[in-house]
């Protein structure tokens, strides 16, 4: 495994600053968190060699600021929305919805600590965010019955979070969203809806909303962004900190596109294709139908799988698509009025990332609409 030795610049203020859902398909009633992997696999190598990688370990990389040096959160302080004046409306968040209750996880905190453990009663969930890819999903903490919490090992591959388990001290990968070393490699994550967009749009989706709050216990600026550098703003500019098995051109290395992986098919869609408000899109991917729901001006790209619905955009101002049969869906693919009120639509997995970075873990991505 190679080890970086010197530490980024960027990475200094962490350094310093140290010091001081399971099987069931979604839409049951029982499981309304919406997992988006059915089959997460228990453990397929029950004596794994510790040394071993389903990754290329030369290509492990070490981030600098070492093992739990960027401190994960655990079970974080929450407010309502009209406390959290300390965001934006062009913020950026993270936001989950669990039965009645919606939290919202800003970007502005999660760039210094990248791993929120979280729990809405006996649900227990991780927001891994990945501020080097722009890689934002949302995971189960059940692993194998036992619930986990994670935490951040320092290591990357592809310039991509590499989060540990707790439990196992198992490292996994955050895009491939498996454990690639350690007790549980080959194992799978279950991942769980989440929806990235901006503060602006996720307040008037969801008034009643709780949020992170700054107050977490640890020292940091969180008004300040840790990876501007002197090439300039990381989540704008071209240029990388860390090596990538994958320069794709096709696309600004840094556009927001949502990908999309179903039954062997990765598929990609921009922003733009919606630039005038919500609108949708139906595809097929890995041989099944999805629909992709939009906006360019609201921030914000979603994907369900569907049978013989036909949407459109929601024009009662309640959801953000409604059926031929009078459903209306909020931006989580629940009915939330209409004949089959409380019904939801089965989430495909997918989420919001950098374009290099679904080009480097997954080099067969196809870009909608160009079919390249």
């Amino acid at each position: 495994m190679k080890k970086l030795k010197i530490i980024i610049t960027l990475l200094v203020p962490f350094i310093i600053a140290n010091c001081g859902s399971d099987p069931e398909p979604a839409g049951n009633a029982t499981n309304p968190s919406g997992p988006q992997n059915p089959n997460p696999n228990p453990n397929p190598n029950p004596n794994p060699d510790p040394n071993s990688w389903l990754i290329p370990s030369d290509d492990v990389f070490d981030g600098g600021p070492g093992k739990d040096g960027i401190p994960a959160l655990e079970s974080p302080n929450m407010v309502s929305a009209t406390e959290a004046t300390f965001l934006s409306d062009n913020d950026l968040v993270i936001g989950y919805k669990f039965g009645d209750e919606t939290r919202a996880y800003p970007h502005l905190i999660l760039d210094w600590h990248e791993i929120v453990n979280d729990n809405i009663g006996v649900h227990s969930f991780a927001i891994t965010y990945c501020p080097l890819t722009g890689t934002a999903i949302n995971w189960s903490r059940e692993i194998n019955n036992t619930v986990t919490t994670f935490g951040v090992s320092g290591l990357l591959y592809n310039t991509n979070l590499i989060p540990y388990d707790r439990a196992t001290d198992s490292n996994w990968s955050q895009m491939r969203m498996d454990c690639v070393n350690g007790v549980l490699i080959g194992s799978q994550v279950t991942v769980l809806s989440a929806v990235e967009t901006t503060w602006k749009t996720w307040k008037e989706m969801f008034p009643d909303t709780k949020v992170m709050s700054l107050e977490t216990g640890f020292n940091r600026n969180y008004g300040s962004y840790p990876y501007f550098t002197s090439q300039g703003d990381y989540r704008v500019e071209d240029y990388l900190i860390f090596p990538i098995s994958n320069d794709d051109n096709r696309l600004s290395r840094k556009e927001r596109v949502l990908g999309v992986i179903n039954g062997g098919e990765v598929k990609a869609y921009r922003l733009n294709t919606f630039p005038d408000g919500v609108d949708v899109i139906e595809d097929l991917v890995g041989g099944e139908k999805i629909v992709v729901i939009g906006s360019d001006p609201d921030n914000f790209m979603v994907a369900f799988k569907i049978n013989e619905e036909v949407f459109s955009p929601d024009d009662s101002g309640t959801g953000i698509i409604q059926d031929q049969n009078g459903n209306v869906y909020d931006v989580f693919g629940e009915i939330i009025s209409g004949p089959n009120t409380g019904e939801r639509l089965t989430p495909v997995t997918s989420f919001m990332g950098f374009w290099f970075s679904w080009a480097t873990f997954y080099p067969s991505v196809v870009i909608w609409w160009t079919n390249n």
